[in-house]
């Protein structure tokens, strides 16, 4: 099973910025000026690239991985207003209604977690830029990352790692041949309620740990069939990679693939690699994104922290155990590796109510499987949900076999991006599409036509006390890990005056291209 990181690295190699040659399609689809494989969009066009009369009123906001602004946009590409943090994103950037920003930082000071979409710091920005909440959620035990999502009462469900020592692991039935030095990161989920303007407090937690089956060690508690749980992870799922010097690691920090955090003893105690979370008020559960198992899980939110942390209680009865999976039914032996649907996706969400397909997840898958030579999809799932919970099928896998709707580009080819990205449904059904490694957004259809495209100009400039970036991006400079559209009667923007900033913010310069 790969790793997101080990995914980026194998895209570089075999993909030249140039981009490698392949047969193309004798009718060439009009959304693809760019026929190549230069993943970075580095020396392309930039900016405003399509605007047609069926494009959806609205601006769109996103801010960059490699700077501390985020930016709004309208539909002409002109900037009409900003925020400031002195931090990198850690990932999320939501558009309260109030107008308020909420962010996430990387940490500067952080002192052990690493591997993409490091955090911290959350924060919350008035329209005008003042910083009325920080909260630092970061030391040697935990560490948010990449994702939140703000609940319907203001509180914030936060995804964070927690340091778990080679000891630990193996009393959780983990094979000691597959535990790094430093230990294993599993995931967990907070719910924090924010106190003044630099405190919250967790009023709620679920713990992945409590939540682990194995068929290595019989002498654990946690021992059992992994086929007759689908309801649990295997820990010994997820294998380390191959072993990497300190040199090595300093080569990747000089190409920006690596940090100060990154060492040899720490390969792959990052697990599961957790990069989305999204909360379903109606039906009070959690949707989670776990690229290192290829796998989306919905929990429930209705138990109590005990409850949670077994598996029995709670509105659907199953204590914190995984009520849903989707998308590698192989890690649960119900399958084999044809079944497979998902690669190292991200950003899973519910379509919210009053959209079309509202009730269905969507999600932006990165790596269709097995495709030769990569690309994306984005896919609109119906989930098998009934009054007393998600049924599994009689292959002993949860549907749907096949998804409600898709995009993919005509010719896969240039729809393709191996890390980050996201996607959101518009109220007129159409949908919105964040091509994150080049920091392309464009909409689309329900035919899959490109209304309207736009490749970000703007990246940054932060970067570390040892020099390397926030986050470990490669070539990726202009990479973005999601934006939002958002209509013009969003409460947030309805009764703004929206004019173009004058000057418009200076454009990101390329050093050198590689």
């Amino acid at each position: 099973m790969k790793n997101c990181f080990v995914r980026i690295l194998s895209a570089l190699l075999i993909f030249s910025l140039a981009g490698c040659q392949k047969e193309q399609p004798t009718e060439t689809p009009p959304e693809t000026p760019q026929q190549n494989r230069n993943l970075p969009g580095l020396g392309l066009p930039r900016g405003l690239l399509r605007n047609t009369p069926k494009a959806t009123p609205g601006y769109i906001y996103f801010s960059p991985l490699l700077s501390g602004t985020t930016y709004l946009i309208n539909l002409n590409g002109q900037v009409v207003h900003t925020w400031e943090s002195d931090y990198g994103p850690s990932g999320w950037v939501y558009l309260k209604e109030n107008g308020n920003l909420a962010r996430g930082g990387r940490d500067p000071e952080t002192p052990l977690f690493d591997g993409g979409g490091q955090g911290g710091w959350l924060q919350e920005f008035t329209w005008d830029g003042e910083l009325v909440w920080g909260y630092k959620f970061s030391s040697t035990e935990y560490l948010t990352h990449h994702d939140v999502a703000i609940m319907p009462n203001g509180n914030y469900l936060a995804i964070a790692w927690e340091a778990k020592t080679p000891e630990e692991a193996i009393t959780a039935g983990r094979n000691p041949e597959n535990i790094p030095q430093a230990g294993l990161w599993p995931d967990w989920v907070i719910e924090l309620e924010p106190r003044g303007s630099n405190d919250a407090v967790i009023v709620w937690q679920w713990h992945i740990w409590d939540h682990l089956v194995q068929d290595y060690d019989d002498s654990k508690i946690n021992y059992g069939d992994v086929s007759e749980h689908p309801e649990l992870l295997d820990i010994n799922l997820i294998g380390v990679p191959d072993p990497v010097t300190e040199e090595e690691l300093n080569e990747r920090r000089a190409g920006n693939n690596a940090n100060i955090n990154d060492t040899p003893q720490n390969q792959g105690s990052d697990m599961y690699h957790t990069n989305a979370i999204n909360y379903n008020a109606r039906l009070d559960q959690i949707v989670l994104s776990s690229p290192g198992l290829d796998e989306i899980m919905i929990i429930d939110h209705g138990t109590t922290t005990e409850e949670a942390g077994g598996h029995r209680g709670g509105r659907w009865g199953k204590g914190g155990d995984i009520l849903y999976r989707w998308g590698n039914p192989e890690n649960y032996y119900a399958g084999d590796s044809t079944d497979q649907k998902l690669g190292g996706q991200h950003d899973v969400k519910w379509i919210v109510t009053g959209l079309p397909g509202a009730g269905n997840l969507m999600v932006f898958n990165n790596n269709v499987p097995y495709a030769e030579p990569g690309y994306s999809s984005v896919l609109e799932l119906k989930t098998p949900l009934t009054d007393s919970g998600y049924l599994l099928g009689e292959s002993g896998q949860f549907g749907p076999e096949e998804p409600k709707w898709s995009y993919v580009a005509l010719d896969t080819l240039s729809f393709y991006s191996p890390f980050i990205s996201g996607s959101h449904r518009m109220a007129n059904g159409n949908t919105f599409i964040t091509e994150g490694a080049r920091g392309r957004f464009f909409e689309v259809n329900a035919k899959r036509e490109v209304l309207w495209e736009y490749m970000t100009p703007y990246a940054g400039y932060i970067r570390m006390a040892d020099g390397t970036t926030p986050q470990p991006i490669g070539p990726f400079e202009y990479g973005t890990f999601r934006a939002t559209h958002i209509p013009v009667d969003h409460p947030a923007v309805a009764s703004k005056i929206l004019e173009p900033l004058d000057p418009q913010p200076e454009v990101y310069k390329l050093k050198k291209i590689n």
